[in-house]
């Protein structure tokens, strides 16, 4: 009988559930999650900046005093200072963990709103916007990189997520402020930013125990093979004749609905109706963006810029003009997560950094192109010229569609 006894034991053991492994199992969700979750987190905290700051511009002005000229280096040395960390992600983000170089970011961009919250004087809040600015620069190329090494066999439905939740932000977050907290500081808004960054951080921090490899520092990378890569040329072709237009079509709303007598918060709902569109198609694709339809979703969202443009400058009625909004939600949406998501796929091995970078740099550069181009010239030869820019991106399209279809 006691012969038979170890044996029972280790047999009943046996049935009993291994806590190790249940923990192991739990740990590895956590970690799933949080490198999906980390990432939105940290671009929540940048579109919070994008959107918001704007609104808070004349709360600081009388806070401490500035001129307009004074306010301007406010709104502006924020942007300079993601130009600058866009380039150190572009130098350095292929040759370090990428990780690392996310929180570092991330870190910069949380101590930034946090340093803005609490400035007492106009060199203060300098100080934070341009560490909040260098902090987002570093860290926006990498999200849709971490984001498809952490959901490797949907890498378009994470990329969806990320878009569409952003838009939510970007509709909601004025409308929520001016509601609840437009009789308060404009501190508490800098400090939902740090908050925001700070929560990425540490989501960031607790999925470190996921097996990531490290980049390779072994070797010299050459950058010419971006310039050799067909595909991500016409891709990043493409990237500028959208979002210039796109660019173009947001710059130009306020101030020709302005001309015309219309109030901001008509000009805030028009922006909003944009925005949510553009979330709820982002919503829709995600689970087109895997497939072939990525192809037929590129081709159609100039058609949808084009129109909205058309529709926009020829008619003052409220319901073309949403309509107008719509379309152009629409074709931000059908253009976003498709481009990016080819871009990484065309990106050469040890570029994916530098590409993703370049893919913001094209945007803006196309954006910056169009509207100083575009905003002296008469109605009818701006929207010519918007057209031609939609017929280009469709032709680019179909050039990136042709030749990726024949890749596989």
């Amino acid at each position: 009988m006691w012969v038979w006894l170890p044996m029972a034991e280790q047999y009943f053991s046996q049935l009993k559930p291994n806590t190790t492994d249940i923990r192991k199992i739990a740990g590895g969700l956590f970690v799933s999650r949080a490198m999906i979750i980390g990432p939105i987190a940290a671009f929540i905290a940048f579109v919070l900046d994008l959107t918001l700051v704007p609104l808070l511009l004349p709360a600081i002005q009388s806070q401490f005093g500035l001129s307009v000229a004074d306010l301007a280096w406010v709104f502006n040395s924020y942007g300079a200072a993601v130009a600058l960390g866009v380039l150190f992600c572009a130098c350095f983000g292929d040759t370090l963990n990428i990780r690392r170089i996310f929180g570092w970011g991330v870190a910069l961009f949380a101590t930034g709103a946090l340093v803005s919250a609490t400035a007492q004087n106009y060199e203060t809040i300098i100080a934070g916007r341009l560490l909040q600015g260098f902090g987002s620069g570093i860290f926006s190329p990498l999200v849709p990189i971490y984001l498809t090494r952490a959901s490797p066999d949907t890498p378009g439905r994470a990329l969806i997520l990320w878009g569409s939740i952003a838009g939510y932000i970007a509709a909601l977050a004025p409308l929520l402020y001016g509601h609840l907290l437009g009789d308060h500081s404009w501190r508490i808004a800098f400090v939902v930013m740090a908050t925001v960054a700070a929560s990425a951080w540490v989501l960031l921090i607790r999925s470190q125990v996921s097996q990531e490899p490290e980049a390779s520092t072994s070797g010299k990378r050459n950058y010419w093979e971006i310039f050799r890569s067909r595909d991500l040329l016409i891709t990043f072709a493409y990237v500028f004749c959208t979002y210039g237009s796109i660019t173009y079509y947001l710059f130009r709303l306020p101030v020709w609905l302005s001309e015309n007598e219309i109030g901001a918060s008509s000009i805030g709902l028009f922006l909003s109706v944009a925005w949510l569109t553009f979330s709820g198609i982002s919503t829709l694709l995600r689970d087109m963006v895997d497939r072939h339809y990525i192809h037929r979703i590129m081709l159609v969202a100039p058609l949808f810029m084009a129109i909205a443009v058309l529709l926009l400058f020829n008619h003052q009625s409220f319901l073309i003009v949403g309509l107008s909004s719509v379309l152009i939600g629409a074709g931000l949406a059908c253009s976003n997560a498709p481009s990016t998501q080819l871009i990484l796929r065309f990106a050469p091995e040890g570029l994916t950094a530098v590409s993703a970078s370049l893919d913001i740099t094209f945007a803006r550069l196309g954006g910056i192109a169009t509207v100083s181009t575009l905003a002296w010239l008469d109605g009818g030869y701006a929207n010519l010229a918007i057209c031609v820019l939609c017929v280009l991106a469709v032709v680019f399209a179909h050039g990136v569609s042709h030749s990726h279809a024949d890749t596989g």
